[in-house]
């Protein structure tokens, strides 16, 4: 077993890691980190969590103090500001959900995220496991879009155009965070389709950092929980379908699917699996790469969790979600 801490608990990806730690068979959770919560028992956060079998849970602490505890594997839910400030245990495998250590250039984070960044980036492995496992144990999660996006064009960059790709992503309001803000209020998202972030969403440099070169990538809000669907279009140069069967065919979380079959959103939602599917235009004859996963899935605490699972040697899909057909 591997002791864990938890900080940031509090928050929507926070709560989804926890989750997922304690369904974990290796993972033992040994600090439980928020602010907010300092001093109240887990169920404060959800009342489940005070039900038969969590019984043994450990308090909330402050997220210092957590950071503190000795944990062998620590998860970092914090703001990207704050997560940019943190420094990390010696020795412990730290796996970052927010984007303070996907940028290598720290310089960038003035003008993509709004704050100064106080560099040491070069320490941190960017990991998306299919593309890009960790390297080290100080572990940047990747965004839920840019995962999507990735996994969609990142096996196809040598047989592709590079300019001109555009991605068209749309996800649920959870992909906003806990925090209130007026732009997820109910009377604005229900019923609504909206575009966010036009032309400077924080995903888009962390996209080019992996892929080589840029990619357009608009960013719209859907009228559901949870859930993201990125369609992306490509110019394509020789077949692409054998290229993303061959980069996921040993994958236990990536599926391509059949020819002519379409990812759902509904299948993904509340799971740590991606689908993708590929077509083609017939009017222009571009190629259209469309990936679907759950945003605080895979795209957020399951992508957490198989990261930690490589870093710490154990088998990639341990304590994720991946088994059932769901309705």
């Amino acid at each position: 077993m591997f002791s864990t801490a938890l900080i940031g608990a509090a928050g929507f990806s926070g709560q989804e890691t926890l989750d997922r730690v304690l369904a974990h068979p290796e993972l033992e959770l040994v600090a439980l980190g928020s602010d907010s919560l300092a001093g109240e028992p887990a169920s404060a956060l959800d009342p489940r969590l005070g039900r038969n079998g969590h019984g043994g849970l450990p308090s909330f602490v402050a997220n210092a103090e957590a950071l503190a505890a000795g944990a062998e594997l620590v998860f970092c839910c914090l703001d990207h500001e704050a997560a940019a400030a943190l420094g990390p245990p010696h020795g412990a495998v730290v796996v970052d959900l927010s984007g303070a250590h996907r940028l290598a250039e720290p310089s960038a984070y003035a003008g993509w995220y709004g704050f100064s960044h106080p560099g040491g980036n070069e320490a941190w492995c960017y990991s998306l496991p299919e593309l890009a496992p960790p390297t080290g144990r100080l572990i940047a999660n990747p965004g839920c879009y840019a995962t999507a996006a990735l996994l969609a064009i990142a096996p196809l960059v040598d047989a592709i155009e590079p300019n001109g790709v555009v991605v068209d992503a749309k996800s649920g309001v959870s992909g906003a965070g806990r925090t209130l803000k007026a732009s997820s209020q109910a009377a604005v998202v229900l019923e609504n389709l909206v575009p966010y972030k036009v032309g400077s969403h924080q995903h888009e440099p962390e996209i080019e950092q992996l892929l080589g070169f840029p990619v357009c990538l608009v960013p719209h809000l859907l009228p559901v929980r949870r859930g993201l669907i990125a369609t992306c279009y490509v110019q394509a140069t020789e077949d692409l379908r054998p290229l993303l069967e061959a980069a996921y065919a040993a994958s236990h979380v990536v599926s391509v699917l059949p020819e002519g079959s379409v990812p759902d959103l509904a299948r993904v939602q509340g799971t740590d699996a991606a689908e993708i599917g590929l077509f083609e235009d017939r009017a222009t004859g571009r190629s259209i790469v469309i990936c679907a996963l759950d945003n605080l899935g895979k795209g957020a605490a399951g992508q957490a969790i198989q990261n930690a699972n490589l870093a710490l040697g154990l088998h990639e899909t341990a304590g994720l979600r991946l088994s059932g057909v769901l309705v």
